[in-house]
């Protein structure tokens, strides 16, 4: 494998060793629940534990089937908009797996454990693959592909996690890389400012799941790297804690209902184009 390239999304996101583990706590978690806890409800709305799992489990087994086996069957309907085409598929899926019982559902799941890892591993992850909607149209190297599949587990296990009332999977080695692929977004979210070359923005997460981030203007786009800003007066800053910026970035919560929890310098323009920033995909 070539030595991953850092592009204007940053230096890249190693989360190839996390992968196994993650899954296994997720396995951890679901076994011996009971049936009250698999039809309890989530973050996600409408959606039961039992809902979520097989979100999960779908997610992975159709990611295999498209890129290890190569079968593709769905595509958008006509003007059907990407986030729309994603959403109706998802539901198709967990309404189909309603019919199985819990039993089946985690011994498929425990079944589909290390099979996407095995196959990226195999894979140059420098290469080009198709764009992520939330970092921007053009396509997006694999490594950053293959961190945002990790940070959509690893969100999903935390609801899945509040749902029975288990721990959250908060160390530092499984949420730091949620949060730095997160702000990966950072580039895009920015795409409508306009500052000359060379002006910079600051993000700092706190804690030891955070860190500093810098995007810094070209003239016509922003690049993003690790560490606080150059600039003795960056355009704006952005600095919160690990738990509020990944629910930010996930629209768990709106600005406004943690504002307590952040800090803000600079624009203020610039600041709320920050704290607006997305990192899923929405319709």
């Amino acid at each position: 494998m070539t030595p991953m390239t850092a592009p204007h999304w940053g230096p890249p996101i190693d989360v190839l060793p996390l992968l196994a583990r993650e899954e296994q706590a997720l396995v951890d978690v679901l076994t011996g629940l009971d049936a009250a806890q698999w039809a309890a409800p989530t973050a996600c709305a409408g959606w039961t534990v039992h809902d979520l799992v097989a979100h999960v489990l779908g997610g992975k087994l159709g990611r295999l089937s498209r890129d290890r086996d190569g079968y593709r069957v769905d595509e958008p309907h006509p003007g059907e908009t990407v986030p729309a085409f994603v959403d109706r598929i998802n539901a198709e899926w967990v309404l189909a797996l309603r019919r199985l019982s819990p039993e089946v559902l985690f011994a498929m799941l425990v079944d589909s454990t290390s099979q996407l890892t095995d196959l990226w591993k195999r894979q140059d992850l420098d290469e080009p693959g198709g764009p992520i909607g939330w970092a921007g149209p053009e396509p997006a190297p694999l490594w950053l592909d293959v961190a945002r599949e990790y940070t959509e587990y690893w969100v999903h296990q935390q609801q899945i996690r509040a749902a029975v009332g288990a721990e959250p999977l908060d160390e530092p080695e499984f949420r730091a890389p949620v949060v730095d692929t997160f702000v990966r977004a950072l580039p895009f979210t920015l795409r409508s400012v306009t500052a000359r070359a060379g002006r910079q923005v600051g993000y700092t997460v706190t804690g030891p799941s955070g860190g500093r981030w810098t995007a810094r203007s070209t003239g016509t786009g922003w690049v993003l790297d690790r560490g606080a800003p150059g600039s003795r007066s960056p355009l704006a800053t952005v600095t919160t804690d690990p738990d509020t910026f990944w629910r930010l970035c996930t629209r768990a919560v709106q600005p406004a209902e943690v504002s307590a929890k952040v800090e803000l310098s600079g624009d203020e323009n610039v600041c709320a184009t920050m704290l607006g920033m997305v990192s899923i995909l929405v319709g």
